[in-house]
């Protein structure tokens, strides 16, 4: 019994097409294009941590796209897929690295709400 590439194709469209969540995935960058306002680092029913994005009526949850964020001179954070914190040593840390990773970003500005688009995974709407 084999399956052939048409039907395999036709099965990935239609389910595409059924998952809610996908088909109207936005970036944040969109949205905030057209006002919506972020708010402060929250977790939505599934305990992802995240941000929602409103300008009024209509509300987006952006899930968080960061494994590490910088928390002061001296030490890191990790967040886990649970979104626990983990308190790492930034000196040992980027001695691995062989320098600091301008990259990370600010833990206080993750909680303030003030992301930028590489830490967000994607805006999906709430119900």
């Amino acid at each position: 019994m084999s399956i052939s590439v048409k039907t395999l194709l036709a099965a990935a469209i239609v389910g595409f097409f059924l998952v809610p969540g996908l088909a109207n995935a936005e970036a944040l960058a969109q949205l905030e294009k057209q006002g919506y306002k972020v708010s402060k680092l929250t977790k939505n029913k599934a305990g992802s941590q995240g941000w929602i994005a409103s300008n009024g009526d209509k509300r987006f949850f952006c899930r968080m796209n960061v494994s590490i964020a910088v928390v002061s001179k001296k030490e890191l954070v990790g967040i886990t897929a649970g979104g626990r914190l983990v308190k790492m040593n930034r000196a040992t840390y980027e001695a691995t690295l062989g320098g600091p990773d301008p990259s990370l970003p600010l833990w206080s500005d993750l909680q303030a709400g003030r992301v930028k688009a590489p830490h967000v995974k994607g805006c999906t709407p709430l119900r």
